[in-house]
């Protein structure tokens, strides 16, 4: 597929009293030395999505997370709410926020968006697309590739999520290159659920033959290439395969 990463947050240098904590740390939880700003809490959660570091069902719980990133709770509430208006965070009352956890069904609506969208993404490209957007992202389906080698599966799967953002982001349409992100992010929860640990459900191989057609004017055929892939992933996914679970929040955001 499942942005470096199109999901880089900015940090705000200058830090103010309202910014500290309102709570105190659990035992034993490390501090960030700065508070962050609510955009990069943002980023900082939805690239632990993408790369498998919160798996869906993980519970978010605020005064942790607001130990985590040195902010008030009200700031880390905020984000919350961004994420689950994107589907990324389920809330349910009186338990708390919890990764999302795609039901089959779901997951079937969600590649239906995206055949939907992709190929009018990949259209728009190949009637404005540039020499640099070839090398683009032939430069990062080289970056999959040294991933691959280095059986970095971590990296892998953003990787292979950023390479269907950077198409987006190429065409320069903000309301269609936010509905590509949300999807990409949701598709890394499905992969993380669903997916068989011996298939790998996007390859670059796949993604050199979407660039292929890009380049050569092909845009019909790139469109073919880019569905095929989308029903490649969704047909080696199992969907009967239960989420796992994994406790450590602070190492899955990355924070240690």
């Amino acid at each position: 597929m499942s942005t470096s990463t199109a999901v880089s947050g900015r940090r705000k240098s200058g830090s103010s009293k309202q910014d500290k904590p309102d709570n105190s740390p659990l035992p034993g939880q490390a501090i960030s030395a700065r508070p962050m700003a609510g955009d990069a809490i943002y980023e900082r959660i939805l690239g632990s999505i993408m790369e498998h570091r919160l798996t869906p069902g993980t519970k978010l719980v605020e005064e942790k997370l607001a130990g985590i990133f040195g902010v008030n709770r009200t700031r880390v509430r905020e984000v919350l709410a961004r994420l689950s208006h994107e589907g990324l965070i389920t809330t349910i009352p009186n338990r708390g926020a919890f990764v999302a956890s795609p039901t089959p069904e779901e997951a079937r609506n969600i590649f239906a968006a995206r055949r939907l969208l992709e190929p009018a993404l990949l259209r728009h490209l190949c009637e404005q697309t540039r020499p640099e957007h070839i090398a683009q992202l032939r430069a990062h389906v080289a970056e999959e590739a040294r991933a691959r080698e280095s059986n970095d599966r971590r990296a892998i799967i953003r990787l292979s999520g950023e390479f269907h953002i950077r198409i987006a982001d190429m065409v320069e349409n903000t309301v269609m290159s936010k509905m590509m992100r949300e999807l990409a992010s949701l598709t890394c929860l499905i992969i993380v659920l669903y997916d068989s640990p011996t298939v790998p459900a996007c390859t670059h191989d796949e993604h050199g033959d979407i660039i292929n057609a890009i380049a050569a004017g092909r845009t019909e055929d790139a469109v073919a290439a880019m569905l095929e892939h989308l029903d490649h992933i969704e047909e080696v996914l199992d969907m009967s395969a239960p989420p796992g679970e994994d406790e450590d929040l602070e190492a899955m955001l990355g924070m240690v």
